[in-house]
């Protein structure tokens, strides 16, 4: 769901606020009108009606001459009272209809003269009234036009320093060093706090990165002497003739895992560096070469099991990166492969751009189990498979611009894709 921006809201809620204000002003003004109208009426024909009753009762011969406005009806007289008007109770009738006029009209019933009428015509007021109506009305909307136009101004004005912040925030690149924001003039003190403690975390965090970069390359360089310590020894006993097969068997575990070890070291080193700087240690990689010597030294991972290794497609291809990390790469999703499979044949493919493709005849997995994987590559969690991990597969393919797609159905076996070609030469 797309949020609103806080612009919108602001002026949403004030334009709410204007038109409620305006709505109850209107209303308060008009049922103020009213009942000042309903006075004015009562009070003006209640005493002109006392008035002409008083002369009647003076002179019996006095007859009331109707003005153009003013018309006088009574129950005695020969003309009567109309028939629209004889069926009102006594009272103020404000609005009732005359000959097709709005008329103000006061009915009361007399112990002399029987029922008497005096109506007023109104109809030049009302037309007055609804000119002044209308133009409150159009004053009203005026009103909240010009409010929300200044208020857009103003808005205006007081998020474009949020806005301008939120921009440089966005340009901010892990690679860079000594980043900072900076607030526009116009901006608030709130504005400076945030922006403080964004600098100050973005300073931390550059100096925590440089720790954890430095620790890395130490420990890495540190341990690849003993490492080639071992791999060294192991290769020139395996060379020593007489070896018992079971000895030959442990050094030759000794000189994998070491092998193995100087891998996950390369690997290290690469996820410590910036990508930008990664064209120092990479080399151009023939794929096609490559892939059956990773097939040829994890066969005997599947000794004791009725597995097979065939490679079906060998494009040629190649790739530049560091050798031991694609290595290291393609060495574990194959160990994946040949540790989650009994029995069958596991394929392996490597397409002229730069895509590998795995099959092997495993248990495979659920949607839920597969989900399951991406999560924990996602979170960086260990995988208690063995190997390097998927999760450093993962942050190798985020670091170098590699796909990894993961493809498997319950009993059917899975299939593993990984997408090298973002980093081809070109």
């Amino acid at each position: 769901m797309k949020r609103r921006t806080l612009r919108r809201k602001l002026l949403g809620w004030l334009a709410a606020y204007v038109a409620l204000v305006t709505l109850a002003v209107f209303s308060a003004a008009n049922y103020v009108h009213e009942h000042a109208e309903h006075a004015v009426w009562r009070s003006l024909l209640n005493t002109e009606l006392d008035s002409i009753i008083g002369q009647m009762r003076v002179d019996p011969t006095y007859h009331w001459q109707d003005s153009d406005t003013l018309r006088f009806y009574a129950a005695h007289e020969p003309a009567g009272i109309p028939e629209t008007l004889g069926r009102l109770h006594p009272g103020l009738h404000d609005g009732a209809l005359l000959e097709g006029k709005q008329a103000a009209v006061m009915v009361r019933d007399t112990s002399d003269f029987g029922r008497v009428v005096l109506a007023l015509d109104i109809s030049d007021f009302g037309e007055l009234e609804h000119f002044v109506t209308r133009w409150a009305l159009l004053a009203g909307v005026g009103l909240l036009l010009v409010t929300l136009l200044m208020s857009w101004v103003g808005m205006n004005r007081l998020v474009r320093p949020l806005s301008v912040l939120a921009q440089d925030i966005a340009k901010l690149s892990p690679e860079r060093r000594r980043q900072q924001v900076r607030v526009d003039k116009r901006g608030s003190t709130e504005l400076e706090v945030i922006a403080g403690a964004l600098n100050d975390y973005l300073q931390r965090n550059e100096h925590f990165v440089e720790r954890e970069r430095a620790f890395i390359t130490t420990a890495s360089h540190e341990l690849r002497t003993p490492i080639a310590v071992i791999t060294g020894a192991a290769e020139l006993a395996l060379e020593q003739p007489g070896l018992p097969e079971r000895v030959r068997q442990q050094l030759l575990r000794v000189r994998n895992t070491s092998t193995g070890m100087e891998q996950l070291i390369q690997l290290l080193l690469v996820l410590a560096r910036d990508p930008a700087k990664l064209a120092a240690m990479s080399e151009l990689v023939a794929l096609d070469e490559l892939l059956p010597e990773i097939i040829e030294d994890h066969r005997y991972l599947a000794k004791g099991k009725e597995l097979e290794l065939v490679l079906l497609e060998r494009a040629p291809c190649q790739l530049l990166a560091p050798l031991a990390v694609v290595q290291a790469a393609i060495g574990n999703l194959l160990r994946n492969a040949i540790e989650n499979s009994d029995r069958g044949v596991i394929r392996l493919g490597i397409s002229a751009n730069a895509v590998l493709t795995i099959e092997d005849p495993g248990h495979g997995m659920s949607p839920e189990e597969v989900a399951q994987v991406y999560a924990r590559m996602t979170k960086g969690e260990r995988n208690p498979g063995g190997g390097i991990g998927l999760d450093l597969i993962a942050r190798l393919c985020d670091h170098l611009g590699w796909q990894l797609e993961i493809h498997s159905q319950p009993e059917r076996g899975t299939r593993v894709t990984l997408d090298m070609g973002s980093s081809r030469p070109r």
